[in-house]
């Protein structure tokens, strides 16, 4: 460094009361290390009711961020030896908070943007290029402009060589302590607590304030101060106020939990849960006593195939549709559930008529059984949500344990909901793993929908049990128990046989997040191709139109 630039430097920060004791310039480094992961986490949070929460969108995240961070750390670093004056620094960090508060309004509007124009140019892959294009327009900017933080605060502290490495790594001590900060403050108090835009606005507020602080000890800077503030204002109504769905105005409720976005939806005839907003339904209840042919009256026919039908283990809860099932046509069978989400236990509750006898553990389906000695005649796996597919639950580890925890020719039946056509997806995996767990393998495809039901046990009679059991329903007085008869022909006459084959999920390898956003691509595919079509009709108010 030159004479003239070091004198430079040195008028600039000591002309600073607020930053001649290095103290404020560490506390920077502190709160932006918090607001980097904060932001961070809140892309995940911001993307999945879109994209999923799979390990795909996490990497495309943590990825576009990360490059945002270097490129910002060379561009702060040049930009600090030729210009080294902290009202440059603090400029970024405004800018950077008005970017970041408007995020919740602006980024929503961003994604559905970019996602109609993908709707007519892409042909696969589309989730992928859909969450990468929306990372690199809503979040590399102010990353960008966040990472040009510690190479700035670095020439602004080190006054010498003497004493450059306690400096640097105090700045480096300041800046991994707020991050560790900002990981879990996020997770488990602001998100829960007050939402994902509340929380882009706590974060984002905290760099106005640190900027302002130093703006007005310099006594410089104060209209950009003043506008800067009037529009972090207006983005943090604008956002707080913009819901996920904010083109739906029908919703019961919208809310968010530590694992997932939550949507519900009900009319007169449904209660319709929804954890993603571009795809996917996760459950129906339907307020009618009659069968849906929906797939949990599919899954009926699990507790026919068991030898005994006394106790029911559902793995994966959710709002309870299959435990309600099983109470109106098994009611002698006692049920417990397991889910990990204790805010879609409560909506289960409260808006899908969990009875509220049935007990629910909120824990990991895989650490449950691992916690307990129980067997159960049936169990149900049904923790498959969309891409979203854990991967300690789909292993030969898990299935074996599931096998474990079953009574003597009890029966396991996984609800899978990704079906496609490609042979060496996602399901062929899932069952090949199976197969080679439990000696007697059953499919069934539901009708008009994605979900295939599958049925495994060590008993070679559960199909001829479920036979006789269907025949003696058929010739049954009783209106519902026909019903159920002949729901369970129509399992009967589309059930299939599986062999198992080599393709084998273990604890080890288990790529269920690249084999599932591979079906689910196939699924969207067949969608794309309506909406390309109605583009060539109708150009894009075709589009708009279906997704008011």
């Amino acid at each position: 460094m030159s004479n003239t630039q070091e004198q430079r430097k040195g008028a600039a920060v000591t002309n600073s009361r607020l930053l001649a004791n290095k103290w404020y310039l560490y506390l920077t480094e502190f709160f932006a290390g918090m607001s980097v992961m904060a932001v961070e986490l809140g892309a995940s949070r911001l993307l999945a009711p879109y994209f999923s929460s799979s390990q795909i969108v996490w990497t495309i995240i943590i990825g576009t961020i990360m490059i945002a961070m270097a490129l910002g750390n060379v561009y702060g670093g040049r930009s600090a030896d030729k210009h080294p004056d902290p009202d440059t620094l603090y400029k970024r960090l405004l800018v950077s908070a008005v970017w970041i508060a408007a995020i919740p309004f602006l980024g929503k509007l961003a994604i559905l943007l970019i996602s109609g124009l993908l709707v007519v140019t892409v042909n696969t892959n589309f989730l992928i290029w859909a969450a990468f294009l929306s990372c690199m327009l809503v979040f590399v900017y102010p990353l960008f402009l966040l990472g040009t933080v510690t190479p700035s605060l670095v020439k602004y502290s080190v006054s010498s060589l003497d004493d450059s490495g306690k400096t640097v790594g105090t700045l480096g001590a300041a800046n991994t302590i707020g991050s560790i900060i900002g990981t879990f403050v996020p997770t488990f108090l602001s998100i829960p607590a007050v939402g994902t835009a509340a929380t882009f606005v706590i974060f984002s507020g905290i760099m106005l304030v640190l900027a302002a602080i130093y703006f007005l000890s310099v006594k410089r800077g104060t209209v950009r101060l003043i506008v800067c503030t009037v529009l972090f204002i207006a983005a943090s109504v604008a956002g707080l106020s913009f819901g996920f769905a904010f083109w739906d105005s029908t919703l019961t409720l919208e809310d968010e939990s530590i694992y997932n976005y939550l949507q519900v939806r009900e009319n007169d005839k449904q209660v319709i849960l929804s954890t993603n907003v571009l795809f996917g339904v996760q459950s129906v209840y339907e307020k009618t006593d009659s069968l849906t042919g929906m797939y949990y009256d599919y899954a009926l026919a699990a507790p026919l195939m068991a030898e005994k039908r006394d106790s029911l283990l559902i793995l994966g809860m959710g709002t309870g549709t299959y435990a309600t099932q099983c109470g109106k046509y098994y009611p002698e069978m006692r049920t417990e559930g397991v889910e990990i989400d204790e805010k879609i236990t409560d909506l289960a509750r409260n808006y899908f008529a969990l009875d509220p006898s049935v007990p629910v553990t909120t824990y990991d389906g895989r650490a449950f059984l691992g916690g307990t000695d129980q067997k159960y005649d049936v169990i149900m796996v049904d923790a498959y949500q969309d891409i979203t597919i854990p991967f300690q639950m789909s292993s030969v580890e898990f299935f074996r344990m599931v096998r474990s925890h079953l009574t003597e020719n009890g029966v396991m039946i996984v609800n899978m909901n990704m079906t496609s056509k490609d042979e060496n997806g996602i399901n062929a995996y899932l069952q090949d793993t199976i197969a080679s767990v439990f000696s007697d393998v059953y499919t069934v495809d539901v009708a008009r929908a994605t979900n295939r039901e599958l049925f495994a046990s060590q008993d070679p009679n559960m199909i001829r049990r479920l036979e006789a059991r269907t025949e003696d329903l058929l010739g049954a007085e009783s209106v519902a128990e026909t019903r159920l008869g002949a729901m369970m022909q129509t399992v009967l006459d589309n059930l299939q046989r599986y062999e198992g084959g080599g393709r084998i999920l273990t604890d080890d390898k288990a790529p269920v997040e690249l084999l599932g956003m591979r079906a689910i691509d196939d699924m969207i595919s067949g969608q794309l191709a309506y909406y390309k079509k109605r583009f060539e009709e109708e150009g894009i108010k075709g589009i708009i139109g279906d997704w008011k």
